[in-house]
């Protein structure tokens, strides 16, 4: 059965197919997308992806779920976020965040990482969470130091990205550190 995160405005669940003209809206945006690998050049293209999402359980080992960002009063469609689960170890867990532009500098992303760092290491009981970043995205890496998480590593021009070598940053944070956001 799939989750669903409840936070103070927040609702974090699966996305749907309805979900697809609000997520090309902000993921076609190039500052949203400057730092992400899905780039969707079409409505179709987003509807493909969430299609292609459907048939991933959450927790299901070396797979992602990805989780809608929604404004509890209203149910309005603000971000989404992924949760991959490590093929070899499931107990660790890569996330990784996205919010639409007009929803920036509310508080809206932290709570959606609070909330779903506080589900990981609650109810699904896993061992430790991380995310990978650009180290150009300040605004990102701000957001995970402010829920807890710490640099691990930085590795210099590991990715082949967007037509150049990029450096990747990896946060994470251990249960037994989290303290609740």
């Amino acid at each position: 059965m799939d989750p669903e995160i409840l936070t103070e405005r927040l609702s974090l669940s699966r996305l749907t197919a309805s979900d697809a003209p609000a997520m090309y809206g902000y993921r076609c945006d190039p500052e949203v997308c400057r730092y992400q690998s899905f780039e969707p050049g079409s409505l179709e293209d987003v509807e493909a992806f969430i299609d292609g999402l459907q048939s991933n359980a959450f927790d299901a080992p070396g797979s992602w779920f990805q989780f809608a960002i929604r404004i509890r009063e209203s149910g309005l469609l603000v971000g989404d976020l992924g949760t991959h689960f490590m093929a070899d170890d499931p107990r660790q867990v890569e996330i990784g965040f996205t919010l639409a532009p007009a929803y920036w500098g509310q508080g809206l992303a932290t709570e959606a990482v609070s909330g779903i760092l506080s589900y990981l290491f609650g109810p699904a009981q896993k061992h430790r969470v991380f995310a990978s970043v650009d180290p150009r995205n300040a605004p990102s890496i701000a957001l995970l130091e402010r829920v807890g998480m710490r640099r691990e590593a930085h590795f210099r021009e590991s990715l082949w990205f967007k037509g150049e070598w990029v450096d990747d940053v990896i946060f994470g944070v251990l249960k037994s550190e989290w303290k609740g956001g």
